[in-house]
């Protein structure tokens, strides 16, 4: 009899997997394909942050892949093409549909420019499937022409001569049937799905800019990426939940940049009341409008009663409309007066500050009623619950938007959540639970914490304390200054940033944190390189109201086999200038780090789980020789 070496429980697993390989051939079969894989070289990464609302300057990015489409396009053709040439090109991948109605307009769609375009992409399209299995390629094609292009794009140079006739008999068919244009969207589309593997989005997809829910919709097509909540994201979360504080909040963000089409145009949110309830309770003609004086008073009383029911987040010093004095039209700050800004607080009962009138009442259910109710926003939402995360640990680096917070001394400090305290990986992982909690339970705790999450000073996600009020009301700007948790000094020295990535299991030198959040001014000479590499701050303004603070239009960091680079994105216009003028954002490129030898794809974390493939393969292939599992054969 056979010797058993499985457990019953592996016996059980193995058994399950050998319904997918049923025989020892169909295991041999997927043990050489995985090892192959292993073998090519790591894909790219890029990574974003606090892209707030700028859609098209994120659009523009994520066609021209952060550039990297540009340097393709060179490596490929800079012995045949002239700069303008390569230029044309590279329009015609960032912005295929654009580019054939100019094409068209100008009478520039003959034959010849069809067929020198399509072979132009299906060359730049081979070069960059080099990367990829023969498999993963097919399966980014679009599925109408998938057999057509990859017939064009895989020929091994012994037969490239042989095959050169079948091919252009091919592209002449694809012109004669006036399929060019079709074609030419699918492999521009294919460009730069190779071009770029994976994206990480580390945070703040909302507010500044007017189009946060256009970015969410351009993300939800995308192939494959993950996302770091930001603080601003996780108070939009926190609306569509039904915290009345967080609709308030993001309904005043809102009203403060002038981007209210956001929530009435584009997620249906009604504001009919408040507007209403602003025209004829607060007074217009200052620096403020009614209606930012409505929602702001309605914010902070709402966020008075969260800090009276939560003392854990000791946040006592932010219940400031009790030492409002609305006939000095002053304000009582840590025992300083301060000038406000306005006089008009016509709801405020100094006896009952943080109490709603009857009216503002009406207006916070109506504003939770449009929020909770919007199928757009919930679509939204749910799609970053599904690929977003507090922080994320992947192929050696530390992802996540704003701190982990500190004590002085570089030791985690410990925050109370419920009826203990936990600190470091601990606490992250129990405010990313909170966060889901929310989303299901809607319960008062897990809707307080989601506001706390965007403005506490323990908030993993913004660690600073968050002064709407004086930036609302009060005049003296020096009363506007955020105390910060240490972390963000702590982590500029690299045995800090060793000590937090060891936290959450990330050993040895090669691993990097990877934060958005503080801009980085570049105009005045800051870096995003901090803790001497370790810890890389890539929030370098892409929403055009940064643009003057930083001085550039936001950075990617890209990984690739090669290395590690930053990208310091020059601003531009309009895409009209794109396709008009083979315009584009250029950008500063930084080399950070370059690997010793080009990366594989065993090097990185998928690496280890198709090696742990291979191992549940190997113990499959040891069960069916030493007889504890038949082979199923032609039955199976």
């Amino acid at each position: 009899m056979p010797q058993c070496f499985a457990t019953e429980q592996q016996i059980k697993y193995l058994t399950l997997l050998s319904e997918k390989f049923p025989t020892c051939q169909a295991v041999f079969t997927e043990v050489i394909n995985l090892e192959a894989i292993l073998n090519l070289p790591k894909a790219t990464e890029h990574f974003i942050s606090d892209v707030h609302g700028d859609f098209e300057q994120f659009d523009h990015i994520i066609n021209n892949c952060s550039g990297v489409i540009r340097e393709r396009v060179r490596a490929v053709f800079r012995h045949r093409l002239t700069p303008s040439e390569q230029a044309e090109l590279c329009t015609l991948v960032y912005y295929p549909d654009e580019k054939l109605r100019r094409i068209k307009e100008t009478k520039q769609d003959t034959p010849s420019w069809y067929r020198a375009s399509l072979g132009m992409l299906i060359e730049l399209a081979r070069y960059l499937s080099d990367a990829y299995t023969r498999s993963k390629v097919r399966k980014a094609m679009p599925v109408a022409y998938a057999y057509i292009i990859d017939e064009l794009l895989h020929a091994s140079p012994g037969e490239q001569a042989d095959r050169a006739a079948y091919h252009g008999r091919i592209i002449e068919s694809i012109i004669e049937t006036g399929s060019a244009g079709h074609f030419i969207r699918s492999l521009a589309s294919l460009i730069k799905r190779l071009a770029v593997d994976h994206v990480h989005v580390v945070g703040d997809i909302y507010d500044r800019g007017a189009h946060g829910d256009a970015i969410v919709d351009r993300l939800l097509r995308y192939h494959s990426l993950d996302i770091q909540w930001g603080n601003h994201d996780i108070c939009w979360m926190g609306a569509a939940a039904g915290s009345a504080v967080c609709v308030a909040t993001v309904v005043r963000n809102n009203v403060h940049y002038d981007t209210l089409d956001i929530l009435e145009g584009s997620y249906g949110i009604q504001l009919r009341e408040l507007a209403l309830f602003a025209e004829k309770t607060y007074r217009d003609g200052e620096s403020l409008s009614p209606t930012e004086k409505a929602v702001s008073v309605i914010m902070f009383k709402l966020m008075g009663q969260v800090i009276a029911r939560r003392p854990e987040f000791d946040m006592g010093d932010r219940l400031l409309l009790e030492h409002v004095n609305a006939e000095r039209g002053t304000v009582r700050i840590g025992g300083h007066e301060y000038e406000l800004t306005t006089k008009d607080f016509p709801t405020l009962d100094l006896k009952h500050p943080y109490e709603l009138t009857e009216d503002e009442q009406r207006v916070v259910t109506s504003l939770v009623d449009s929020f909770t109710n919007s199928r757009r926003l919930r679509r939204h939402v749910d799609f970053l619950y599904e690929h977003g995360s507090v922080y994320l640990a992947y192929n050696g680096n530390l992802l996540f938007h704003g701190c982990v917070p500190m004590r002085k001394d570089g030791s985690f400090r410990p925050i109370r959540v419920g009826d203990r305290h936990i600190a470091g990986r601990a606490y992250l992982d129990a405010c990313d639970r909170i966060a889901r909690r929310a989303w299901h339970d809607h319960s008062e705790e897990t809707l307080d914490w989601m506001w706390y999450m965007w403005c506490g000073l323990s908030s993993p996600l913004a660690g600073r304390k968050v002064k709407t009020f004086e930036r609302t009301f009060v005049k003296d700007r020096s009363t506007w200054v955020e105390d910060q948790d240490p972390y963000f000094e702590l982590a500029c020295r690299p045995d800090v940033c060793q000590h937090v990535l060891e936290e959450f299991g990330l050993y040895g030198d090669g691993g990097h944190i990877i934060n958005g959040h503080t801009p980085v001014s570049k105009a005045s000479g800051e870096t995003p390189i901090r803790g001497a590499g370790k810890r890389l701050v890539i929030d370098g303004g892409f929403c055009r109201a940064y643009h003057s603070k930083t001085g550039i239009a936001g950075y990617t960091l890209i990984v690739d086999a090669n290395g590690m680079r930053i990208k310091a994105h020059r601003p531009y216009d309009e895409i009209g200038d794109v396709v008009a003028d083979r315009g584009d954002i250029y950008s500063d490129d930084d080399q950070l780090e370059v690997n010793p030898r080009p990366l594989k794809v065993a090097d990185t974390d998928t690496g280890a789980h198709i090696r742990a493939q291979i191992d549940d393969l190997t113990a499959l292939l040891d069960a069916y020789r030493n007889g504890e599992l038949p082979e199923r054969g032609d039955a199976a």
